[in-house]
């Protein structure tokens, strides 16, 4: 069946759900895994509240401890079921482009991920990552709701 899943999350309590159900499937199917964290760069215009009060490297070291304990969940929810995966950080204006080429990168055969993760303002006017995916990705997406 697949062989290697990637599980993009970033953090929300809906990704978590979807990366420990994704994590059960894998464990069920025999499929490796890797975790895939995409945080945006740094911009001047922006309408993320951390890149209007924060400066250039205040940013920088928030996205990378938030990467971190998000990464860090995850490898507990993986060890608690004997899984062993790769865990990945990676910085893009364009998460759900990181999300697609990471699962070409590492020839994954699927792509399990929550419905909709954070969002507020920024996910109204930009539309869900999920769904950006979904309509640019040649792999299958899983979809957690």
């Amino acid at each position: 069946m697949y062989k290697h899943i990637l599980i993009p999350t970033d953090g929300s309590a809906l990704a978590t759900t979807a990366v420990k159900q994704g994590l059960d499937f894998a464990k069920a199917v025999g499929a490796e895994v890797t975790i895939l964290t995409v945080h945006e760069p740094f911009h001047i215009f922006t309408l993320e509240t951390e890149m209007v009060t924060d400066t250039f490297s205040a940013y920088k070291e928030h996205a990378k401890r938030h990467a971190k304990s998000v990464l860090e969940k995850v490898q507990a929810l993986a060890e608690a079921r004997n899984i062993k995966c790769e865990l990945l950080d990676l910085e893009s204006d364009y998460p759900y482009e990181a999300i697609i080429s990471t699962a070409k990168k590492k020839k994954c055969d699927l792509i399990a991920m929550a419905s909709h993760g954070h969002g507020g303002v920024k996910a109204m006017i930009l539309g869900s990552e999920t769904q950006k995916v979904l309509a640019h990705s040649t792999i299958p997406v899983l979809v957690y709701r």
